[in-house]
């Protein structure tokens, strides 16, 4: 196990929200060993004294459910060194380790950096050197658009083996995504009927109520379609309609959800425009609150025309899914958050009732936040020879770590099995860029909603 982590972006949102409570809850959970270190890199003027105090704020803020012990341990075991990833010596600065002991040591490097910095970075740490059996972690999206993700791809695998990178997708880690494939792999009631015979359409949604909350200096070069489609919900795509491995291991995982990526048909330009929406929210309420119209947020350039509401209808070239729709959609500033993986069953072929009388076709719901299963039945209404609405809820059990305390063991420990492989990164890169293309050129229109609102 890797005992010495590089966190390059430190200081930023996703060092604060995630990455230090995930080690809190590892070190809770007893998976940290006495000579584990955290190492935060950033460009800013500070000190390890400086770095503690801002780490043991943002754990009190976000980790406040860890025990406290926990916590100060995370904060004691770390320090700060001040490093410009684009420059080369201050990234041998960063990952060098105290003793000579400690520099022949593998080291496990975050890049918690915007994805523009990813090429720079990776070539620094090339140049710097990192010992043997070293791991880089990258974060979503991985590259900007399909030849970026190839020359990503190819400045990675000059670096360290492909085994040793991980292109992480929280997602991947949450209870309730590895509960959908418990449910279809490990029950026969299930997985016989898991086909376009039985399911006419699954919908894999992440509506919130949040709107861009200060974040336009990511959000506003990325947009709905690359924030969330191009990995979040391909990657439960790949999930939800793959064939069922042999194992749960890395390759045999990871081979079966590229094996779905290339199955996607190719879109062509009359699908974008008839199977694509984009939209962004104009002013409104949500809860209580005035929301400003997106391209009024601070921050935001209203000439790049960024999306805040992607929708894609896609199709697939194999036996068990030819004739499903499977429909990708991410909102921001809704009415309603609603985060899961609705699957639509086809309506039953006969119904031995009056013929007034309608059964709605069943539902299965994952839900992903809050983590919940729902299944949609029609059961006997109180009078007689009459239909109502049956539902069955289960209420998952709360996870033994959190989602990003899940991928950094996997990080530490060398199990890739829930990172992206390369060839994955770059199968779904391949899938949406006639969207990015057609969208770029406005074949498609940009629509607008009023925040708080269902969409457009």
């Amino acid at each position: 196990m890797i005992d010495r982590l590089v966190v390059f972006g430190a200081t930023a949102d996703l060092s604060a929200r995630y990455l230090l409570p995930g080690l809190a809850a590892l070190q809770a959970a007893g998976h940290l060993g006495d000579r584990f270190r955290l190492v935060g890199a950033d460009r800013g003027e500070a000190d390890t004294a400086w770095f503690r105090g801002w780490a043991a704020d943002q754990l009190d803020r976000h980790a406040f459910d860890v025990p406290a012990e926990a916590r100060k341990a995370v904060v004691d075991r770390a320090e700060y060194r001040r490093a410009d990833v684009t420059d080369p010596a201050d990234v041998a600065s960063a990952i060098a380790g105290e003793s000579p002991v400690d520099e022949q040591q593998p080291v496990a490097v975050y890049l918690a950096l915007p994805p523009m910095l990813f090429p720079a970075a990776v070539t620094s740490l090339h140049r710097a050197g990192l010992p043997p059996g070293s791991r880089i972690v990258l974060e979503k999206p991985f590259g900007e658009d399909l030849d970026g993700a190839l020359e990503l791809n190819r400045l990675l695998s000059e670096l360290v083996p492909e085994e040793a990178v991980f292109r992480v997708d929280h997602f991947l880690a949450m209870s309730t995504v590895q509960n959908l494939l418990g449910s279809r792999l490990a029950n026969r009631v299930l997985e016989p009927i898991w086909n376009s015979t039985q399911i006419a359409e699954i919908e894999i949604v992440w509506d919130e109520t949040l709107a861009l909350e200060g974040r336009a200096g990511y959000y506003d070069g990325v947009g709905a379609l690359k924030d969330m489609l191009q990995n979040h919900l391909l990657q439960l795509l790949c999930l939800v309609a793959m064939e069922p491995p042999v194992s749960l291991d890395e390759r045999d995982l990871r081979n079966r959800k590229v094996d779905v990526l290339r199955s996607v048909r190719p879109l062509t330009e009359d699908d974008v425009l008839h199977r694509t929406r984009r939209a962004h929210y104009t002013a409104g309420r949500i809860e209580g609150r005035d929301i400003p119209s997106y391209t009024a947020e601070d921050g935001v350039d209203p000439a790049r025309r960024t999306e805040t509401f992607a929708e894609v209808e896609l199709e697939l070239d194999s036996w068990r899914w030819s004739g499903t729709v499977f429909r990708l959609r991410s909102g921001k500033a809704l009415g309603n958050d609603r985060k899961e993986v609705a699957v639509h069953f086809r309506p039953v072929p006969h119904l031995p009732l009056a013929e007034d009388e309608q059964a709605q076709p069943n539902l299965l719901r994952f839900g992903l936040d809050p983590e919940e299963l729902t299944l949609h039945l029609t059961g006997t209404g109180t009078r007689a020879r009459t239909l109502a609405p049956l539902i069955l809820t289960a209420r998952m059990e709360p996870p033994l770590l959190p989602a990003y305390g899940r991928l950094l063991l996997d990080v530490l420990t060398g199990n890739p099995a829930l990172s992206i492989r390369g060839d994955e990164a770059e199968e779904s890169w391949r899938i949406l860029t006639p969207v990015l293309t057609a969208w770029s050129q406005d074949l498609v229109p940009l629509q607008e909603y009023p925040a708080g609102s269902d969409g457009p």
